[in-house]
């Protein structure tokens, strides 16, 4: 089984998530199918079936997280440093048609969240980050096409 690379904190929300579904969601979908099964005629109870199909996808979710904690490689990013972006690197860039500043940190693809600003080592912009420093200039292909950046800073916190 291959190892997921993941950060302490993409790991502790991952185990967090897990405590959830296992301890609390799983209690509750519980409830909801009994309490379906108390309305009498299994074959036309909507809500029956929407309760089975909740735990479902909630046990489908408990093996999924259990599998990325168990293939968890866990990097502590504050022993990396340098001036060289790597896995765990927060990047300062500008857009180089708009000027706009961007900030994007390097993580594992459990854990990645573009909205927060946290990239998938395997997404497009972070392949193309990898090995590059500050003062590079970096073209990354998007699925909506090409952008330019220039990279301003490099962090590892």
């Amino acid at each position: 089984m291959d190892k997921v690379p993941m950060t302490a904190g993409g790991f502790a929300a991952l185990e967090v998530e897990l405590k959830h579904r296992q301890q609390v969601e799983r209690q509750r979908i519980i409830q909801a199918i009994s309490e379906a099964r108390a309305l009498g005629d299994l074959s036309e109870n909507a809500e029956y079936h929407a309760a089975k199909e909740a735990q479902s996808l909630n046990e489908g979710r408990i093996m999924e997280l259990e599998s990325l904690i168990g293939r968890a490689d866990i990097i502590d990013i504050s022993k990396l440093g340098g001036d060289t972006i790597k896995f765990g690197a927060t990047v300062k860039l500008i857009d180089d048609d708009t000027e706009e500043e961007k900030l994007y940190q390097i993580v594992g693809e459990p854990e990645s969240d573009v909205k927060s600003g946290k990239v998938s080592i395997g997404s497009p912009i972070a392949r193309a980050l990898i090995g590059k420093k500050v003062g590079d200039s970096v073209q990354v292909n998007t699925p909506g096409g090409g952008k330019s950046y220039e990279v301003v800073d490099v962090a590892f916190r």
